[in-house]
C-alpha cells in the first residue's frame, strides 16, 4: 500500500509531458517571429516546398494517373478533400513543433504507456511505409525511356534495377552536402516545384482540350462526365489503387509527420532554441536539444505566437494546398488527354508512359523532356523521403537514448549518417524484391493505416500536452476527427478489396 501512494503522488507532481519518462519542458521566452514582406515569404516559408515536393511525385505523378486513366476524373472529390485534411493536419502537427521546438515524434514518445513503445511503434510505421525506394525504381524508368526511346518492360527489369540503385546512391550523396540539410532539401524543392508545375501547365494549356477541363472540374463533385452520372466510387474500382491514391493526396502518412521535423531545423517558434541537423561534410557540429521548450501565457508571448502562426497558414495553405492541388490536377489532364481510358499502366515503364504517349504524337524531343521532368520529379521525391526518414530515426534516437546521445561526443550526424548507411543497404535489397509500382502501392496504403492512427494520436498531444493557450479550437479538433473516418473509410476498402 505505501508504494502505491508513492507512486499515486510522484504522478501528481510530475509535469504531464514527462510521465512516459522523458524529461519535462524548459519555460523560456517564445522567440521573436519574423515579419516577411513581398519576396520576402519565400524566405520565410520553407517546410511546405519540402512537403509538397514529396507530394508531387508519389500521389500526383505516379498512383494519381494510374488510377484517373483506369477509372476517370470523378476521383477527384477525394483528392481535393484528402489535400484539405492534410493540411489542417499539418498545420496541427506544426502547433506542436511551434510551442515546443520537438518533433512531433517526441510529442508522441511523451504519452503513455512510454516512449520506447511509441518510439517503436513510429519507426516499425516509417519502414513499412517507406522502407521501400519505390521512387529511386520508378524515376529509373523515367530515366531508361530518355536513353532508350522506349517504354522499359519486363526484359530489362535488371537494366532498371541497376539505373535505381545508382540514383538511390546519389541521394546519398547529396544529402551529405550543405551547411543544414533541411535548407539544402529546401532550395532544390522550389527548384522542383517551380520547374514542374511550370511545365505542366504549359504543356495542359496547349494540349488538354475544354472537354477534358470541364470533367476535371466536375470530378470535384464526384461526377463523371463520360458516363453521365456520379461516380464517388466507380464500379469494379481497383480500391488498392483508390485507397494509395487518396493516401498520397498531398504527402501521406509519416511524411507530414517529417514537416515537424524539418519546422524544427528551420527555426519556426521555440525551434530556434532546439537546433538542427548539419551536414556532414560542410556543416559544422551544432548542439541538438534533447528536450522542448514551453513558454508563459502573457500578451506578448501570445502577439509572438500569433505571428508564427501567421507564418504557419502561408507555408501550408499558400504553398501546401494550392502546389498539392495542382500538381494533383494538371499531370491527370495531361495523362487522361494523351492515354486511353480504361488503360492499366502500372508497370516497369509507368513513369514515362506520358512521355511515350506524347513523344508518339508530338515527337520524340518533347516526349524526352516530359521523361526528364519525370526522372527529376521522383529522383527529388526519393531524395525527401530518404532525408525524412532518416531524420525521423535520429531523432527519435536521440531524444529517447542518452546512449545514444553520448555517442561521438555528442554530435548528432554520426546518428544520423549511421542510419542512413542502413537504410540504403537495406534499399538497394529492397528494389529486388518487386516491381517499384507494388512497393509504391504497399507504401501508400500504409501511409493511409498511418494518418487514422496519428491524427487522433495527434489530437490527444495537441488537447493534452500543450498548455491551454496553444492548444487548438473545437473546429480543428473535429477535422483531426473527421479525417481518421475519411482515411479509416478508404483503408478498410483497401483491405478489403485485398482479402
Amino acid at each position: 500500500m505505501p508504494a502505491v501512494r508513492v507512486s499515486s503522488e510522484h504522478t501528481k507532481t510530475t509535469p504531464v509531458e514527462a510521465r512516459s519518462g522523458l524529461d519535462p519542458w524548459v519555460h523560456t521566452e517564445l522567440p521573436v517571429p519574423p515579419k516577411p514582406q513581398g519576396l520576402g515569404w519565400v524566405h520565410a516559408v520553407g517546410p511546405g516546398v519540402i512537403v509538397l515536393g514529396v507530394s508531387i511525385g508519389s500521389g500526383e505523378f505516379l498512383l494519381g494517373p494510374a488510377a484517373f486513366v483506369r477509372h476517370g476524373l470523378s476521383l477527384f472529390w477525394g483528392v481535393v478533400l484528402a489535400i484539405t485534411l492534410q493540411t489542417i493536419f499539418n498545420m496541427e502537427v506544426m502547433r506542436y513543433t511551434l510551442a515546443t521546438g520537438e518533433p512531433v515524434f517526441t510529442g508522441f514518445m511523451r504519452t503513455r504507456p512510454s516512449s520506447k513503445f511509441w518510439s517503436c511503434f513510429y519507426v516499425l510505421f516509417y519502414l513499412l511505409q517507406m522502407g521501400w525506394p519505390a521512387w529511386a525504381g520508378t524515376a529509373a524508368g523515367a530515366i531508361f525511356f530518355v536513353f532508350a526511346g522506349r517504354l522499359a518492360e519486363a526484359a530489362d527489369a535488371t537494366t532498371i534495377y541497376l539505373i535505381g540503385v545508382v540514383a538511390f546512391l546519389a541521394c546519398v550523396l547529396i544529402l551529405c552536402v550543405g551547411r543544414r540539410i533541411e535548407r539544402t532539401l529546401e532550395l532544390l524543392n522550389w527548384v522542383l516545384v517551380s520547374t514542374v508545375l511550370l511545365g505542366f501547365l504549359v504543356m495542359a494549356l496547349f494540349a488538354v482540350p475544354g472537354t477534358t477541363w470541364a470533367a476535371a472540374l466536375v470530378g470535384l463533385v464526384g461526377f463523371d462526365l463520360v458516363q453521365g452520372s456520379f461516380q464517388f466510387l466507380p464500379a469494379g474500382a481497383d480500391f488498392f489503387l483508390v485507397g494509395a491514391l487518396i493516401a498520397y493526396s498531398g504527402a501521406g502518412g509519416v511524411a507530414n509527420l517529417t514537416l515537424a521535423n524539418w519546422a524544427r531545423d528551420k527555426g519556426y517558434g521555440m525551434g530556434q532554441r532546439a537546433g538542427y541537423i548539419p551536414a556532414a561534410f560542410s556543416g559544422q557540429k551544432v548542439n541538438l536539444a534533447t528536450t522542448g521548450f514551453t513558454f508563459a501565457d502573457t500578451a506578448e508571448e501570445m502577439r509572438r505566437w500569433r505571428g508564427w502562426w501567421r507564418l504557419v497558414r502561408a507555408d501550408q495553405w499558400c504553398v501546401f494546398f494550392i502546389g498539392a492541388v495542382l500538381g494533383m490536377v494538371l499531370p491527370a489532364v495531361l495523362y487522361v488527354t494523351f492515354l486511353q481510358r480504361g488503360n492499366d499502366i502500372q508497370g516497369l515503364g509507368i513513369s514515362a508512359a506520358l512521355a511515350s504517349a506524347v513523344a508518339g504524337r508530338n515527337g520524340a524531343l518533347l516526349g524526352g523532356a516530359v521523361a526528364f521532368l519525370g526522372a527529376w520529379l521522383l529522383f527529388k521525391t526519393q531524395l525527401d523521403n530518404l532525408e525524412g526518414m532518416v531524420r525521423a530515426m535520429t531523432d527519435i534516437l536521440w531524444t529517447g537514448s542518452r546512449r545514444v546521445r553520448s555517442w561521438r561526443s555528442g554530435d548528432v550526424r554520426a546518428v544520423y549518417y549511421t542510419v542512413l548507411a542502413v537504410l540504403v543497404i537495406w534499399g538497394i535489397i529492397a528494389m529486388r524484391l518487386a516491381q517499384p509500382i507494388v512497393l509504391l502501392k504497399l507504401g501508400a496504403n500504409v501511409a493511409g493505416l498511418v494518418l487514422v492512427v496519428s491524427s487522433l494520436h495527434l489530437l490527444y498531444l495537441n488537447t493534452r500536452l500543450l498548455p491551454p493557450h496553444v492548444r487548438p479550437p473545437l473546429w480543428r479538433r473535429l477535422a483531426l476527427i473527421a479525417m481518421a473516418l475519411f482515411y479509416g473509410f478508404f483503408v478498410t476498402l483497401s483491405l478489403r478489396s485485398v482479402l
